[in-house]
């Protein structure tokens, strides 16, 4: 990371802790961040080839709770799977045995891709009192107002998965097209929030470890949606979304939120996929309402 944070005052705050933890298999890399005695612990699942790194702007808002932020497995420091293919079954049964492990009957959260691995594990069984979806993918990708670039984007990581291994890499690691996918995600006119953002793309996201992780993921993350398992959640869900999503557009959000048993939903408005990034203020205080917790002095 080359590009100052400007929520770095902020985290810098925050204690944080590195662990890791053998699950499925593999050894997942955690990191806990926030008082070890708080009252409320929370496990957040980033999105689709990011890392834990990419939900700290959120955390540094929530000083109050504890949040365990692991790497998905065969991203950042977390090692793949074993001998398994790295599809929405095998992310779920992942989560379920870390949270289970780690921090059983915590509040789950998730980020975009992470939103499909989290309700997907609350559905098929992980006890939790509360779920959180942050901008979650709420219709098919390629249905979605940039289906064109999502189909592009198939193309993209089928091409990476076929040619020979060191090209197909260096294609699917180009730091053009990571630019290109940055550019298109951030709708802010803060350049100096621009060049952070941008900077944390070039920094992680490209840190899986090896093309085939993530093809498998891509696969998972574009065939898959929410929308599956809303119906099976009966826990209180809180969905945090965009108005200037791209790839889930708010109006089916809306519906989305309709398909729980016991949901609230909460617009962020002038802000697309990235909410983490422009606006994790809003984020975090629609997040400490949903928990009930309060602000603590000299925050």
């Amino acid at each position: 990371m080359t590009v100052p944070s400007p929520y770095a005052d902020r985290l810098s705050r925050l204690p944080v802790q590195r662990h890791e933890v053998e699950v499925s298999g593999g050894v997942t890399a955690y990191w806990v961040y926030g008082p070890q005695d708080a009252e409320t612990t929370v496990i957040a699942v980033h999105g689709f080839r990011g890392e834990h790194h990419g939900l700290e702007p959120v955390l540094a808002f929530l000083p109050e709770a504890r949040v365990i932020a692991p790497d998905l497995p065969g991203f950042g420091e977390t090692s793949p799977l074993p001998g398994q293919s790295h599809d929405l079954d095998a992310y779920a049964e992942w989560l379920t045995e870390f949270a289970g492990t780690v921090a059983p009957g915590a509040v789950i959260l998730g980020h975009s891709f992470g939103s499909i691995v989290t309700a997907a594990a609350v559905a098929g069984g992980l006890e939790t009192p509360r779920l959180i979806l942050m901008n979650p993918i709420g219709a098919p990708a390629l249905e979605g107002p940039k289906g064109l670039m999502t189909r592009l984007a198939v193309l993209y990581y089928a091409l990476g998965a076929r040619l020979p291994e060191r090209l197909g890499t260096a294609l699917l690691r180009n730091r053009v097209i990571v630019r290109v996918m940055s550019i298109t995600m951030a709708k802010t006119k803060d350049p100096a929030l621009r060049r952070f953002i941008h900077d944390q793309h070039d920094t992680y996201f490209s840190r899986f470890s090896d093309r085939d992780v993530l093809r498998d993921a891509f696969v998972a993350s574009v065939s898959h949606d929410v929308r599956e398992f809303a119906s099976e959640i009966d826990v209180p869900t809180l969905l945090v979304a965009a108005e200037r999503d791209d790839i889930t557009p708010i109006e089916a959000e809306r519906t989305l939120a309709k398909r729980f048993s016991d949901a609230s939903l909460v617009e962020i408005a002038h802000v697309g996929h990235l909410i983490h990034y422009e606006t994790p203020a809003e984020a975090a205080g629609a997040i400490r309402r949903f928990l009930r917790i309060p602000v603590a002095r000299g925050r």
